[in-house]
């Protein structure tokens, strides 16, 4: 079980990026994914999540109307538009699954000593 995330990079603030969260030995059609991220100095906290079973989606309020989760199936890959970033979206993001947990218990329930498989972090960071 392999989760690959890759997108990040160097943007200005009002601009927009896409990180991608690839799964492999295992189908999204059957498990939900997390988006994490941890700011400088600070605890990493989950920021949205998608349901395999209807697609449904959570998200953090200070990302709320900014950032979209989703899921190309085809591709077995988690997307996650984020647009009109702010320096404090500056971050490192995870994405992370956990088979015996879903996103249908709502955001609050995804903490990350819950998470069992973690993609390997990439940087995102908005500054003029």
């Amino acid at each position: 079980v392999q989760l690959q995330a890759s997108g990040g990079g160097l943007v200005q603030p009002g601009e927009s990026l896409r990180l991608s969260c690839a799964a492999k030995g295992f189908s999204l059609d059957s498990y939900d994914i997390g988006w994490f991220r941890q700011a400088p100095g600070k605890e990493r906290e989950g920021i949205s999540c998608i349901s395999s079973n209807d697609g449904s989606t959570d998200y953090v309020d200070s990302v709320k109307g900014r950032f979209t989760i989703s899921t190309d199936r085809a591709k077995n890959t988690v997307y996650l538009q984020m647009n009109s970033l702010k320096p404090e979206d500056t971050a490192v993001y995870y994405c992370a699954t956990d088979f015996e947990w879903t996103c249908k218990r709502g955001l609050v329930t995804m903490k990350d000593y819950v998470m069992d498989y973690w993609g390997k972090g990439t940087q995102v960071t908005v500054s003029s």
